[in-house]
């Protein structure tokens, strides 16, 4: 059975969102790219599986409001959690997906245990809306 390609999920999360008319970028890379962004963005001498670069938070916020940011996801570590998780990498490319645009529009599971909560449930909302896998949880 094909998958839904990772443009088309982006739209279905973005309109459940009420984001129908705003845009990102999505960037798929290795671990060795991811771990030079992180490095230099967040301090951390790691890869990861997702960063995300919003651009609605700042001084220049407001030069291109249409624009919510930016997701780059790791497809090395992608294969990797999705092989130790017994999910597919399409099913763990879209958690990340919808982790990174969460991120961009304003959750942050960092910040406590409630808005960790509310990122979770939010997260799993929209996982239903995209996959089939009801035994998939949110990332």
């Amino acid at each position: 059975m094909p998958t839904t390609p990772l443009h088309k999920k982006t739209e279905q999360i973005l309109s459940a969102l009420g984001c129908d008319n705003h845009e990102i970028s999505i960037v798929i890379t290795d671990d060795a790219q991811v771990r030079d962004l992180n490095r230099t963005y967040r301090g951390k001498d790691a890869p990861t599986n997702v960063l995300s670069f919003p651009m609605q938070e700042g001084e220049f916020s407001d030069i291109t409001p249409g624009l919510l940011g930016d997701v780059v996801i790791s497809l090395d570590t992608a294969q990797t959690e999705a092989l130790s998780a017994g999910i597919s990498t399409d099913e763990r490319m879209s958690q990340l997906l919808i982790h990174g645009i969460l991120h961009l529009i304003g959750f942050d599971h960092e910040l406590g245990e409630s808005q960790a909560r509310e990122m979770e449930e939010k997260s799993l909302e929209l996982l239903r809306l995209i996959e089939k896998n009801l035994d998939l949880t949110a990332f």
